[in-house]
């Protein structure tokens, strides 16, 4: 059973474009869309945050002082994190964010994010918003009529006149279809897909 993508506006060349049930009419799975874009935001985190421990900090080699008779406290090192110039207790160490996500789960919630963005109308198809010169003037005019505040543009394959048409327009994202991100999709107000990535779309999450 076909359903179909609405276009962007009655004078576009794509027209409504047809696409399977299987994929667009998915029912929506807030828990399974929810999953994946923790994971996705967690798989971006750097992890890179470094800091010493006692063991890590230069020095510290020597007793400081004798272990009795001098009314001090006890020290073995200069670099215990009660000192000044010592190390850190708990010290941050690098780590991997990355969380695990079958290859299954995540095409169904891409099914899902889609089905649900094309129940809510937020799911457009066009093929004349590709501007046929690197100006920003002629991508921005393409889509003024779109009542959104983020617009995710979806393509097969980004060329150089969409790239640098979109690159100062603040609120527009563009990605490839094969490159489909759930944080994109789920932020965008309103998401315009050519027919061609709507096709390889679909064959990516059959």
């Amino acid at each position: 059973m076909s359903m179909q993508v609405p276009a962007l506006n009655e004078k576009d060349s794509a027209g409504n474009v047809e696409v399977t049930e299987a994929i667009f009419g998915q029912a929506f799975n807030e828990t399974l869309i929810h999953q994946l874009v923790v994971r996705h935001l967690a798989g971006a985190r750097a992890g890179t945050k470094a800091q010493k421990t006692r063991s890590d900090v230069s020095g510290g080699g020597t007793k400081p002082w004798r272990q009795k008779g001098t009314g001090r406290a006890r020290s073995g090192t200069t670099r215990s994190p009660v000192w000044r110039t010592g190390g850190v207790a708990f010290a941050a160490r690098p780590r991997n964010y990355d969380q695990k996500l079958n290859k299954k789960m995540f095409r169904v919630g891409i099914r899902s994010i889609l089905s649900e963005l094309l129940r809510q109308g937020r799911l457009l198809v066009s093929n004349d918003i590709l501007p046929s010169s690197p100006k920003t003037k002629e991508l921005n005019a393409a889509i003024k009529n779109v009542d959104a505040k983020r617009v995710l543009i979806v393509v097969e394959s980004v060329d150089v006149n969409l790239a640098l048409a979109s690159r100062n327009l603040p609120y527009v994202e563009v990605i490839e279809a094969v490159n489909l991100s759930p944080v994109l999709l789920v932020s965008a107000d309103k998401v315009i897909a050519t027919s061609g990535a709507l096709k390889r779309i679909e064959e990516r999450l059959a």
